[in-house]
């Protein structure tokens, strides 16, 4: 079948039903449009993703299985616990996204590249600015150590990427997030694709069709616009937290 195309400046030209996506490449479902906010939300809102290079034409996927963390599932390692108990880190949010994704999309080899385009990164400033796409921040003796960002539609997040300058910096970033969700009465967070640092938190693999039925139900209900704000024992929880597993 060929690769269906979007026009680029309709931002109503639906999607293809994401069952209708590529096995191979997993999840390659369409090419073209636009990032605008418009385009965006209605992907991520249908379980899609832009994911492409630089020089490509934008490419939107749904790949199945998916993996998903649900806030009320986070594994915290004994040591991640020993971190966020005994410091050094602190941790803030969407107080400072241009400096998250900037690092997100800086190589992380030597001959490595970035999918995270300027383009991408323009599109996500601008989601940013609306509300709807927001960073964890965290920070050691003032400087930014790690985070992540992503995109919130209902009580969804839709996580993009992480970096980490320091160990177990986008951990605590990812383990902050997962309890404010948890909290703010979210129940799931989009991870995309299978990583073992995801799984060993509590991430785990679900069908499209599950993934699907999940943004029905969730993604239609009240969300938390930003800019957010976390609660200030977020990190007494954590360290406190009974579902820790073993390192």
């Amino acid at each position: 079948m060929p690769l269906p195309w979007l026009d680029l400046h309709d931002d109503n030209q639906p999607f293809p039903h994401p069952n209708r996506a590529l096995t191979e490449p997993d999840g390659l479902l369409a090419a073209g449009g636009n990032l605008s906010p418009r385009r965006l939300l209605h992907a991520y809102r249908r379980g899609i993703f832009p994911w492409y290079s630089s020089g490509q034409p934008i490419l939107w996927w749904s790949p199945n299985p998916r993996l998903v963390l649900l806030p009320e599932c986070l594994q915290i390692s004994r040591s991640l616990r020993k971190t966020l108990r005994n410091g050094p880190f602190t941790v803030t949010a969407d107080t400072a996204f241009e400096a998250v994704i900037a690092a997100c999309a800086a190589p992380r080899g030597p001959n490595a590249g970035t999918w995270i385009t300027p383009e991408m990164q323009r599109a996500y400033g601008r989601l940013h600015r609306l509300g709807h796409a927001h960073s964890i921040e965290t920070w050691r003796q003032g400087e930014l150590a790690g985070g992540l960002y992503g995109v919130a539609v209902g009580r969804v997040f839709y996580g993009e990427s992480m970096f980490s300058r320091v160990n177990n910096a986008s951990k605590v970033a990812l383990a902050t997030l997962a309890r404010q969700l948890r909290r703010w009465e979210f129940s799931v967070i989009d991870c995309q694709v299978r990583t073992d640092h995801l799984l060993r938190m509590g991430a785990v693999d679900i069908s499209r069709t599950l993934f699907l039925e999940l943004l029905d139900r969730f993604c239609a209900l009240p969300g938390r616009d930003g800019p957010w704000i976390l609660d200030a024992d977020l990190f007494t929880d954590l360290s406190m937290t009974s579902s820790a597993k073993s390192s």
